[in-house]
């Protein structure tokens, strides 16, 4: 999100428009902006977003266009909502909110490397664990481990991974592309990384009463200690657990595609379902489409659902996609079986 106090209006881009849940309104095509640089472009539309800074959302009107970054908060939004920009404190705030810039200059930009430990072979197509060693840390805390250039030409892909500089070691999930085993030598600079100026927490609701019981219940063989030290790990970490049974969470990092070469789309007509079911599948639907699981399609392709019910009497929503897996172009790369092999895991 780019803060641009020259610009007149708050934009959005274009593509992230599909992901909101907000109504979009389109305009007439003959409305652009014209940018710094004398250039136009074009605005498709409108619609009223909620924009989260902090712990607070601010619902403003804003604009879609095809523009570089994400999101260009402008002058009415932060006048609209009384926003100080203090360049002093390098910070943007309003209403006990405060909102760091991110600094992208040298001196931050590349903090440090991270160093393997020692010398590790990573098998072909295999993902694994490698241990590092950070360089000379600067004066912030946290860090984000990115893959440098060099180790990306070699078929290697390094995870993106929030690190507390405090702590010794440095795990790095590190993937090799190659069909040919990778080795990685003792001291090889295996990720840089960058500082992170900000963490904003997402206050999750956790319900104790209701979930930890539940868990150490499980635990048999554990002492009163080593239950009380579960517990206290449990609720450090709660924000990973999900706070109700729709808390399902999602990867936008890549789009699943289905490869059916050029077969006709496949059609099926919907079973016919008793009212009692019905009314339980209309139920199921609407709670996956609040959720942000499923969405409205008019697409060409269609499958029956079935409702299944499970062993405690509740419903499992699934759809019968077998005749469209007939006609599937599959993927050729099988899982590997050798438990033994450290990519396995």
């Amino acid at each position: 999100m780019l803060v641009d106090t020259g610009a007149n209006v708050t934009l959005v881009r274009t593509d992230l428009v599909q992901k909101l849940k907000e109504n979009f309104i389109y305009t007439v095509p003959n409305i652009s902006l014209k940018t710094a640089t004398g250039e136009k472009a074009e605005i498709h539309g409108k619609l009223d977003a909620a924009i989260e800074f902090g712990s607070r959302k601010f619902q403003h009107r804003v604009y879609v266009a095809d523009i570089t970054d994400p999101c260009i908060i402008g002058l009415d939004f932060l006048q609209k909502f009384n926003f100080t920009v203090d360049l002093k404190k390098n910070e943007i705030r309003t209403g006990g909110v405060e909102i760091p810039f991110f600094s992208a200059s040298a001196e931050h930009s590349k903090l440090c490397s991270v160093l393997a430990k020692e010398k590790t072979i990573i098998p072909a197509r295999s993902e694994c664990l490698i241990q590092g060693v950070k360089e000379v840390s600067g004066k912030f805390r946290y860090v984000v481990t990115d893959f440098p250039s060099q180790v990306s030409r070699k078929g290697v892909l390094v995870a993106a991974t929030l690190v507390d500089l405090k702590r010794e070691d440095t795990p790095g999930r590190v993937l090799n592309l190659d069909n040919k085993p990778k080795t990685v030598d003792k001291g090889a600079v295996i990720a840089t990384c960058e500082s992170v100026v900000d963490i904003v927490a997402r206050p999750q609701e956790f319900s104790e009463s209701l979930r930890l019981p539940s868990i150490l219940e499980n635990l048999e063989g554990l002492n009163k200690e080593q239950r009380a030290t579960v517990r206290e790990l449990l609720q450090e970490f709660q924000n990973l657990f999900p706070a109700s049974d729709s808390d399902v969470g999602r990867c936008n990092m890549t789009q699943h595609r289905i490869n059916t070469g050029n077969h006709p789309p496949i059609k099926q007509y919907p079973r016919r379902l008793s009212l009692a079911k019905k009314e339980e599948a209309e139920r199921l639907v609407k709670e996956m489409v609040d959720n942000g699981i499923i969405e409205e399609s008019s697409g060409p392709w269609a499958s029956p659902i079935v409702l299944v019910k499970k062993k405690d009497g509740s419903t499992r929503f699934c759809v019968d996609y077998r005749k469209l897996n007939e006609i599937t172009i599959k993927d050729s790369y099988p899982s590997p079986t050798d438990r033994r092999h450290p990519g396995f895991f």
